[in-house]
């Protein structure tokens, strides 16, 4: 039998040897190594998407792999890929490192630097337990999406109040009415309110579950509550301080259990990200980014897909961005936001109709929304585009262990699972679509351009009142002066306007012995010699007559 074996090393000249060393070990097959956690964890994610026969036999964990410590990866490929043997690979190698690399579900410790016999012994175990494990799953093997059984999704707003807890829940209504086995789980640890909408009464939460190291299938079943839907609700703690019992270590085990247990688990991660949430959002086969089409809302989910980026919790384009209370008028877009996120948009989006859920909510009955709300038809069409609807084998079945995003406009047609196709865009093609905040700029700039034509045009003509003032008074004296001494008024009146302005009336007289002059221009708007203002200025000046 050949052994694949896929080596995560993040160091150069330990891959290097570990490359060596294992082209010397007979009947193995080294797969392309894995410089981090996360790039482990994808590519074993591609690797089992269709069955566990396309897992590696063997992963080789070196100790300095980063980010994710060492001992939390075996933990988690353990978790999710159980058909898959883990060997450590670290400098201590004593009894504690031993005892704890086995709780995690390490199937071997390889001490460094490593020898060619050692490390040929700790891989013929780890590959005959897995060959084991395979063969007790079947002879074709079983899907092996993440967690070796159903598929995950969380839900995450941008932002409070954008429609979080509405979309989570109207989704695993979706699929248990398609007949899929569904789960929803809150881990808003704080202010969870999957009960208030779904008028349960409970005395168990995820909290309960949080210091159990072994889940078993009957401890999973004594927190989650079962719904007269049919949903299994796994709801956050009533007091929101016992949120801080659910660190990511739980929450890895208590998703790892709920794969285990149903077809497909949808979790509320709210809007704060705590560690469970993170780890929950890095685990799950997809992640929807709630948000509504205004500028701060998009701005949000911008800062959250660049904060998942930085914590390395998750790449933006596995991440889809669900438009909540869209319409057509509204200057944003689904097109801007992924171009703002530089996530994929869901080509579903969900209306602006608060008035037909504000009787389900009110009532705390979500289950009972009209099925011809507007709302409801939407998000239940947005499950059938993400594949929750479909059965084992598709892309929403618990075969369906790589993440998707929705086909564009230009990828074919189709529906339901057929929109959805894996993602592996470059880093280069990522940053242009990120691009700064190119996508908020060029909404306010043209919004705020006519104001500013306005004001400038106001300004403009309120120079030009000031300037023909100006013109008629200083015209009037020098009539009045030229009158005085027995010159034509009218033309030393005249002399000096311009052009623009001299067809002006110009009126002299002479009144007891003060000789006058009166001047009336008209305004031009904006530009001479095109249209003039209603409202003429004049200009008045008199000068004691010299005889």
């Amino acid at each position: 039998m050949t052994i694949r074996i896929l080596p995560a090393v993040a160091d150069p000249e330990a891959a290097h040897a570990v490359a060596g060393l294992l082209a010397r070990l007979p009947g193995v097959e080294p797969l392309r190594t894995a410089g981090d956690s996360a790039e482990l964890l994808d590519a074993l994610a591609v690797l089992g998407a269709s069955s566990v026969t396309g897992l590696p036999e063997v992963v080789l964990v070196h100790e300095h792999l980063g980010p994710l410590p060492a001992l939390e990866l075996v933990r988690e490929v353990a978790l999710r890929f159980p058909a898959t043997g883990v060997v450590l690979l670290s400098a201590d190698a004593g009894p504690a490192l031993y005892a704890a690399a086995m709780d995690c579900g390490a199937r071997g410790l390889a001490a460094l630097p490593l020898s060619c016999d050692e490390l040929g012994a700790r891989v013929q175990a780890a590959a005959h337990w897995a060959d084991g494990v395979r063969r007790h799953l079947g002879p074709a093997g079983s899907p092996a999406g993440p967690g070796g059984g159903g598929r995950v999704v969380a839900v995450v707003g941008a932002k409070g109040g954008v429609g979080t807890t509405v979309t989570a829940v109207q989704l695993a209504l979706a699929a248990r009415a398609a007949g899929r086995e569904a789960a929803l789980a809150d881990l808003d640890l704080q202010s969870g309110d999957v009960a208030s909408y779904l008028d349960v009464q409970f005395r168990r939460s995820v909290a309960d579950l949080a210091g159990i190291a072994d889940i078993s299938p009957r401890v999973l079943q004594d927190a989650v509550f079962p719904h007269p839907t049919g949903l299994g609700l796994l709801l956050a703690p009533a007091e929101g301080e016992r949120g801080e019992e659910v660190g990511d270590l739980a929450a890895r085990q208590i998703i790892g259990a709920l794969r285990r247990r149903y077809e497909l688990v949808v979790v509320d991660c709210g809007t704060q990200i705590t560690a469970a949430g993170a780890a929950v959002i890095e685990t799950a086969d997809l992640a929807l980014l709630v948000t509504t089409p205004d500028v701060v809302s998009v701005r949000a989910a911008k800062r959250m897909v660049r904060l998942w980026d930085r914590l390395q919790i998750r790449k933006a384009e596995d991440t889809m961005t669900v438009v909540n209370r869209h319409t057509r008028t509204a200057e944003v877009q689904p097109s801007l936001v992924a171009r703002t996120t530089g996530t994929t948009t869901a080509r579903t989006t969900v209306p602006a109709a608060y008035k037909e859920l504000r009787a389900a909510v009110d009532a705390g009955r979500m289950q009972d929304l009209d099925a011809k709300s507007g709302v409801r038809q939407a998000l239940w069409t947005l499950a059938a585009e993400l594949g929750l609807t479909g059965g084992p084998g598709g892309p929403g079945g618990p075969g369906g262990g790589t993440r998707h995003r929705a086909l564009g406009p230009g990828d074919g047609g189709g529906t339901g699972a057929d929109q959805l196709r894996p993602v592996a865009l470059p880093f280069s093609r990522l940053r242009r679509r990120i691009g700064g905040d190119r996508g908020q700029v060029a909404v306010e700039f043209t919004g705020i351009v006519p104001m500013i034509l306005v004001a400038l045009a106001v300004v403009w003509q309120c120079v030009l009142v000031g300037y023909t003032y100006s013109l008629a008074g200083h015209a009037a004296d020098r009539g009045a002066r030229a009158g005085s001494v027995g010159r034509d008024c009218a033309e030393a009146a005249r002399a000096d306007l311009p052009d623009e302005w001299r067809a002006g009336a110009v009126d002299c007289r002479n009144e007891g012995g003060v000789y006058k002059a009166g001047v009336r221009l008209k305004v031009p708007v904006l530009v001479p010699n095109a249209v003039d203002w209603p409202w003429p200025v004049a200009g008045t000046a008199g000068v004691a007559r010299e005889d």
